[in-house]
């Protein structure tokens, strides 16, 4: 069982909670990054359960949403209830070099992983002037 009691600690608590979410972009956190031809994005969903994610890809704007739950019940009694629960998402402008029809996603460990494979460049072309 766990004792609660007003301390400093508590006051630091809800000063960084305050804080951390004045300073963040609204929604889940995410690393992007390039490996050889491929562009990769990490987004962190920690507690949410791989089935209610969706992911979309609509005029190369990446959209990822997901619902983080809290355990329900008659016989459940939060004593202490710090982790985030509700709607999560984050959008993502996506590059025209991007091919989103080949766009790989994997969750593990609480993490989404979005693996874009980068298209070759078309070469550039003359344009003849018809007069």
């Amino acid at each position: 069982m766990l004792l609660h009691r007003a301390t400093v600690r508590d006051l630091d608590r809800l000063t960084a909670r305050v804080f951390d979410s004045a300073t963040r972009t609204s929604g889940a956190r995410l690393d992007a990054y390039r490996i050889d031809d491929t562009f990769h994005i990490d987004i962190d969903l920690p507690g949410v359960d791989p089935a209610g994610i969706d992911i979309t890809v609509d005029n190369k704007v990446l959209t990822v949403r997901a619902e983080r739950k809290r355990v329900e019940g008659d016989n459940v009694r939060y004593l202490v209830a710090e982790r985030p629960v509700g709607s999560v998402g984050r959008q993502v402008f996506l590059s025209d070099t991007l091919d989103t029809d080949r766009l790989d996603a994997r969750y593990e460990n609480g993490v989404l992983t979005l693996s874009i494979p980068v298209r070759e460049k078309a070469p550039a072309r003359k344009i003849e002037l018809a007069a």
